[in-house]
């Protein structure tokens, strides 16, 4: 087996390029994308990228719910195949690199040992997952959630978006369904390379962040009810204030997560108040919680002690309660040779780096259940993601996907000549 040298290096100007020239379709108000999945923008999206893995060699697989596939041979023909990518679809209001990065710069792997005339013995395959980011069909990471066992098949593709149009239909409307069954396919790892989405990195002047776990999560939805009432009549002390009642709760899940410091988290993220008048004490209030922690035992104590107060809270106001838990999963721990693979190669590069928690799910959270996976993190400006004003520079992108070369082409296994 030949090593991987410390002169192997991604052509950093040809995947700013490609970066710049897919973020051309579908393009935002205000300078980032919006190319949300199964759009007429997705699918051109998704042609630009089978044209260019064409050109480079690759041949093309399409499964059932349209994740692409794009194979670039091994030597071995029995060796199974290492994967690499993430998603092309973005946010209504997305930026240009959140899941991009990480298929164009699968692509640019396979550019890169094209031009330097190397072989693996296992096959790599350049990879983009249907619906990762789940703004218009929920839940998020769908495709890569039914390929891993999560969902099932005909319950992703009847999903609906806000409008009532059917994802299956959606999917064949744009000429991206395949005949590949979802999850057939088997791997000997996965790598997807991302921008951090936090602010880490870029504060601790960091190239890399090597990805050692992801964070679980809790979403629970709450209902108060009380009754509507004149804001100006209604004395303070016989008020059934539903909106009070989420005010203190909110201040509950704030310091819940503070009390398991450093690395949970936690938010009132969708909020409803009825009837929403401005002269009206709000007599309902439905509101989602997000509760996050790479920890699964801390993550379990921060839900129990939400369901213990916040029950409290309501009957202190006089107020009805209900939850309902709306998502959840354990967090994630990325398997450790393919995390050493990652951290190897930025020493080897001379890139600064640290491990690094994901506080975002990705869809290498649902293959680590399958396949040996890690990844590869890069900087971001002030750590936005999610908004149109992401940013992220030349050198960073270039340094994530000399890290990711430098793992997949190892993990793959480099054949001398």
């Amino acid at each position: 087996m030949a090593a991987a040298g410390e002169n192997m290096r991604i052509n950093a100007d040809r995947l700013w390029d490609s970066l710049e020239e897919m973020a051309r379709i579908g393009p935002g108000l205000a300078g980032g994308n919006n190319r949300q999945t199964l759009t007429d923008e997705d699918g051109e999206g998704r042609r630009l990228l089978q044209s260019w893995c064409e050109q480079a060699g690759m041949t093309m697989g399409v499964d059932q719910l349209g994740t692409m596939f794009f194979t670039r041979p091994g030597t071995d023909p029995d060796a199974l195949p290492v994967y690499v990518g993430s998603h092309l679809d973005t946010q209504p209001t997305g930026g240009k690199y959140d899941g991009v990065l990480g298929v164009l710069g699968a692509l640019e792997v396979v550019r890169s040992l094209n031009d330097l005339g190397i072989q693996t013995r296992h096959p790599i395959v350049v990879t983009n997952w249907t619906n990762e980011e789940g703004a218009r069909f929920a839940p998020a990471m769908l495709a890569s959630g039914v390929f891993a066992g999560l969902h099932e098949l005909d319950w992703a593709l009847a999903r609906t978006d806000a409008t009532g149009k059917v994802f299956g239909e959606e999917l064949k409307r744009i000429g991206w369904q395949g005949d590949e069954t979802v999850g057939a396919r088997q791997m000997h790892a996965f790598f997807e390379l991302h921008i951090e989405q936090g602010p880490i990195l870029e504060a601790e002047g960091r190239d890399i962040g090597v990805v050692t776990r992801g964070q679980g999560l809790w979403w629970l939805q709450i209902t108060l009810t009380g009754k509507d009432s004149h804001t100006g009549t209604t004395p303070m002390l016989a008020r059934r204030n539903a909106g009070l009642g989420m005010a203190r709760i909110m201040e509950l899940v704030h310091a819940i997560a503070i009390n398991h410091q450093p690395d949970a988290v936690g938010a009132i993220g969708h909020v409803e108040v009825f009837p929403n008048s401005r002269n009206v004490i709000p007599g309902k209030a439905v509101f989602t919680i997000d509760l996050r922690s790479p920890d699964k035992d801390i993550l379990d104590a921060m839900k129990y002690r939400l369901e213990e107060e916040a029950p409290r809270i309501a009957e202190s106001l006089n107020l009805g309660y209900s939850l309902e838990v709306t998502g959840h999963f354990d967090p994630v721990l990325f398997d450790e040779t393919c995390v050493n693979a990652v951290r190897n190669a930025a020493e080897r590069l001379g890139y600064s780096h640290r491990d690094i928690v994901s506080g975002a799910g990705h869809d290498a959270c649902w293959i680590n259940q399958i396949a040996p996976t890690a990844m590869v993190f890069c900087p971001c400006v002030d750590g936005l993601s999610h908004n149109e004003a992401e940013a992220i520079t030349r050198e960073w992108a270039g340094a994530g996907c000399d890290v990711l070369l430098h793992a997949v082409a190892e993990t793959a296994v480099i054949v001398s000549d």
